[in-house]
């Protein structure tokens, strides 16, 4: 099993994947009057058929035992999927480029600083949220419609990874 390298998230180095949806660096212009700051077209909502909704949901997540083991991932053939912090707290990321199964000798993982947020690019291999504290909050950009929108791979044992946050 291969300790995977947690890396801070950056937009360079997490393009393959999705957006970073963040303020620093990105484009803005003024608003209301000159009153508010718009951060424009931070990622885009993307969905397969005409009939899908973007929807916005929270999702309370529970943080797991580390170092976890990672087993599987999961990718999402027919909507993008963001996820928003909501109490400011970093987050670990675990991705693997597209394609028909993920490959662990090329997954990735990220740590964010908080006041990033994730889109993850539809089709995108990834780890279901990963939460740092105990639980955390994260408001979720998806899609809703018809059709098999989650697929998982469970990998072999000697695929798996680990991720140590600690070490």
């Amino acid at each position: 099993m291969r300790t995977l390298k947690i890396e801070p998230l950056t937009k360079e180095a997490f393009a393959p994947f999705g957006d970073v949806i963040e303020t620093d660096g990105s484009d803005h212009f003024m608003i209301n009057n000159g009153s508010t700051m718009r951060f424009h077209r931070l990622a885009t909502v993307e969905t397969a058929e005409p009939d899908d909704k973007a929807i916005i949901s929270i999702f309370r997540a529970d943080a797991l035992d580390m170092p976890l083991t990672v087993r599987m991932l999961e990718r999402h053939p027919l909507g993008s999927q963001a996820f928003i912090p909501l109490l400011g707290n970093p987050f670990l990321i675990v991705v693997a480029p597209l394609g028909d199964v993920p490959v662990s000798g090329l997954a990735r993982a990220f740590v964010t600083n908080g006041r990033q947020g994730i889109n993850y690019h539809r089709g995108v291999w990834h780890h279901p949220v990963l939460t740092i504290e105990k639980r955390d909050d994260f408001l979720v950009v998806d899609r809703s419609g018809t059709g098999n929108n989650c697929d998982e791979h469970f990998f072999k044992e000697d695929e798996c990874l680990i991720l140590a946050p600690h070490q």
